[in-house]
């Protein structure tokens, strides 16, 4: 159960509120230490209670080192994947090991605003469970990703039934009480826009101004695009299963109509040359669209079998800062964290 606005004001005021920050890491070697100092100067400006967990999602570089020989003196902890998962595993991760009464995701690459997070804590200090950064503009993307984008959030609204917020990322609060109900989710397929639009509970989106990348490249090229823009279709509607059945029955009962209509102009005004162009047109359509088919059903079937085997969103090879709890748990134990 949430907690009244009251309570979250006197939480506020007090100083008293448990922020837990969610910092999911990739090769972030060269401006993690300068980024993780400003943002606990930036939580610490809100609160006492602070908490800042970083998840390593298998970097290559040394930013699990840089990050270790932080965590002393500071309200700092770490967490090793045994390898890149994605970044969507890495929060789950990160939400899980939250302790906080809310928990605040971002990006370790300065594009999120640190004086935006005093405007989620305010928001929730209203009553809203959740709230979640919106970008102005996307003045520094390409035409073509741009188009994509417009692209993806057109299909979305169509075949989820829970719209997913245009524009909105991982940059958000939630309440203890949203984290707990996205951690509940127990798919492997884990599409984290969808899942913060799933759970529902008050929500409100705020606006801010995408940074400039200061150190690093990003790790998420066209192809990571996709594939999530692929996860957010797939995993969470079966509209284009229908869409598709319609689309073969509507086909099929062209096929017979028209079957009807050659048997009818055959008896009554004799058999026409046959068409060979309009035959090839017709089975490379209808092959095509069997392709197609067969492509939908496996990518739902290819799902249903990641699911099925039922193995861990993450493993975990090394905890830091974690008093009293066992620095390598077992696969086991990082699967029923992560559900």
């Amino acid at each position: 159960m949430t907690l009244p606005i009251t309570q979250r004001r006197q939480l506020l005021e007090s100083r008293q509120l448990h922020i837990s920050c969610v910092v999911p890491v990739h090769n972030e070697a060269e401006g993690i230490a300068r980024f993780l100092a400003e943002l606990q100067t930036a939580l610490e400006a809100l609160t006492d209670r602070v908490e800042i967990l970083v998840v390593d999602d298998g970097s290559k570089d040394d930013s699990l080192s840089v990050v270790a020989g932080m965590v002393n003196g500071r309200p700092l902890k770490a967490i090793s994947m045994s390898r890149n998962f994605g970044k969507e595993s890495a929060l789950t991760a990160g939400m899980t090991h939250a302790s906080g009464d809310v928990t605040i995701l971002i990006d370790a690459d300065f594009q999120h605003p640190f004086d935006t997070m005093a405007v989620f804590v305010d928001h929730w200090a209203q009553g809203y469970d959740m709230v979640y950064g919106v970008r102005t503009s996307r003045d520094g993307e390409s035409g073509v990703k741009k188009a994509f984008s417009n692209l993806f959030y057109a299909l979305t609204d169509r075949v989820n039934e829970t719209p997913i917020p245009k524009n909105a990322g991982d940059f958000r609060l939630m309440d203890r009480e949203v984290v707990h109900a996205i951690l509940t989710c127990g798919e492997r397929n884990r599409f984290m826009k969808g899942l913060y639009a799933w759970v529902g509970f008050q929500s409100i989106g705020v606006p801010f101004e995408v940074q400039a990348r200061e150190t690093g490249e990003s790790s998420w090229g066209f192809r990571n695009l996709v594939a999530l823009a692929l996860d957010g279709i797939f995993s969470y509607s079966n509209v284009p299963l229908r869409v598709w059945g319609f689309v073969g029955l509507t086909i099929s009962s062209l096929s017979v109509a028209y079957g009807a209509w050659v048997i009818f102009s055959t008896l009554y005004y004799g058999k026409d040359t046959p068409g060979f162009a309009t035959l090839v047109v017709a089975i490379t359509f209808l092959g095509g669209v069997q392709l197609l088919s067969v492509g939908i059903l496996g990518e739902y079937v290819g799902r249903i079998f990641t699911e099925v085997k039922g193995r861990p969103n993450y493993i975990i090879a090394t905890k830091i800062g974690f008093a009293g709890e066992a620095s390598i748990p077992s696969a086991h134990a990082a699967r029923a964290e992560a559900s």
